[in-house]
């Protein structure tokens, strides 16, 4: 590839050529005279990263390597984009290339939701760039909105639907009735779930991207391990049914926000779990593999971000979004923003977090039963809003929606009905969320 006259050209280096970073390549030489234009300079791909070299891989052969640590290292690369997942290995890299003062644009969740500290404090010591937008959402914009559009307002909640296999298998529930093992296994032969789904359907991707979203919403370090985690694999036909009857559908949420603690401290929820959500709230809608984001500011009021969350594709895009940024501030002498992490907001533990409440139990169809149970959730201070009985004798189904309590609240509510005599089985609870209440 020819370096054209003018400007410096900037060095870029890729590691991994999976399906982001093999689209990644073919724009970086595709387009290399657009992206010219854009930043100032040509921006030149220097080498490839990948753990072996056989057959054809669709690049020039002397652009690949197995030798990561010393491509991120070289004095003619810039940039490095890092999209081979993991954590370790890239951890490694990234922090040598930052400090060798090379800038980095990473897609990497599972390594930010732990690390963003480390690698922002080592881009800081060498004043480069580290940049992460394709890490949520794909090729949504919701960092770069938060990090600079929102820099001079107040951001109070973030909420959305941030994993596409989640979302894939329960909006195949909600339109077949098909049981979620069945789901899922569709969902691994379309391609829409991995053969170990565990990170996906338990909740790990999106309390990731949780961690990541309340740490810059909210100007606080948040990890994955301070972020509340459920997942979906106990979701069942009769939940989405039982749903559609009180006009709502299932959704997979990760929901970040202000809280005010007992002593009226501001601190942060951060929570990742399956939830009603009322057919006329916007995310309601968003069905299949997409993802949505949905921003509320005090002064810009609700925001909502939508479209493909993952894929190589769109999730280039959003690499190459940040590519260009970098380069730009490579050639201009600028600077990405900085970790703003001066709140230091402590985390609110999930039994102080009120939400209201869907409760499905299996009971007896006897005298008495519903004021007992209603009894129940009295003693515990949980307020009921609506009540259905479905069914007749010990097969009969009491479904229960609150008002708004805390989780501690209704656990102890839970554990209670567990005891009575004349509850079979507590099936489910689900929180409700996006009500009006």
């Amino acid at each position: 590839m020819t370096e054209p006259s003018g400007n410096a050209a900037i060095g870029v280096a890729v590691l991994g050529l999976g399906n982001v970073g093999s689209e990644v390549v073919r724009i970086l030489r595709e387009h290399a005279r657009e992206l010219e234009a854009r930043v100032g300079a040509p921006v030149v791909l220097r080498g490839i990263a990948v753990r072996r070299i056989e057959g054809d891989r669709g690049v020039p052969a002397e652009l690949l390597t197995t030798d990561a640590d010393s491509l991120v290292t070289r004095a003619d690369v810039d940039i490095v984009v890092e999209v081979i997942g993991g954590i370790e290995v890239p951890r490694k890299l990234i922090l040598a290339a930052l400090n060798s003062g090379k800038s980095v644009v990473t897609a990497n969740k599972a390594l930010l939701a732990d690390y963003t500290g480390e690698l922002a404090e080592a881009a800081e010591n060498k004043s480069v760039d580290l940049y992460f937008e394709a890490a949520v959402a794909g090729a949504i914009p919701v960092i770069r909105p938060l990090t600079q559009s929102l820099a001079g307002d107040r951001v109070n909640k973030v909420a959305g639907i941030v994993n596409g296999t989640t979302n894939f298998i329960l909006s195949a529930m909600d339109e077949t009735g098909a049981d979620y093992a069945d789901t899922l296994a569709e969902a691994g032969r379309l391609g829409y779930a991995e053969a170990d789904p565990t990170a996906d359907v338990e909740g790990y991707d999106a309390a990731a991207k949780a961690a990541i979203l309340a740490s810059i919403a909210f100007h606080t370090r948040v990890t994955a391990a301070d972020v509340y985690r459920e997942g979906i694999s106990k979701i069942s036909s009769a939940d989405l049914e039982a749903a559609k009857s009180l006009n709502c559908t299932v959704k997979l949420l990760s929901i970040c926000e202000r809280v005010n603690g007992a002593d009226g401290s501001e601190r942060i929820s951060a929570r990742v779990y399956p939830a009603l959500v009322p057919l006329d709230h916007p995310l309601a809608s968003v069905n299949g593999a997409f993802n949505a984001v949905v921003v509320e500011a005090e002064a810009a009021g609700r925001l909502m971000f939508y479209g493909q969350g993952a894929g190589g594709s769109p999730t280039a895009s959003a690499v190459m979004g940040d590519l260009v940024m970098a380069a730009r501030n490579r050639v201009h002498g600028g600077r990405g923003p900085r970790e703003s992490k001066y709140a230091d907001l402590k985390i609110a533990p999930i039994g102080e977090i009120p939400t209201r409440y869907y409760v499905n139990m299996q009971v007896a169809d006897r005298a008495g039963v519903l004021s007992a149970v209603a009894a129940e959730f009295a003693k515990h201070d949980v307020s009921i809003s609506t009540v259905r009985q479905e069914g007749m004798g010990n097969g009969a189904g009491l479904i229960v929606v609150t008002h708004l309590a805390t989780d501690a609240a209704l656990s102890e509510t839970v554990a209670a009905l567990g005891k009575l005599e004349f509850v079979t089985a507590v099936t489910s609870v689900l929180r409700l969320e996006g009500s009006s209440e």
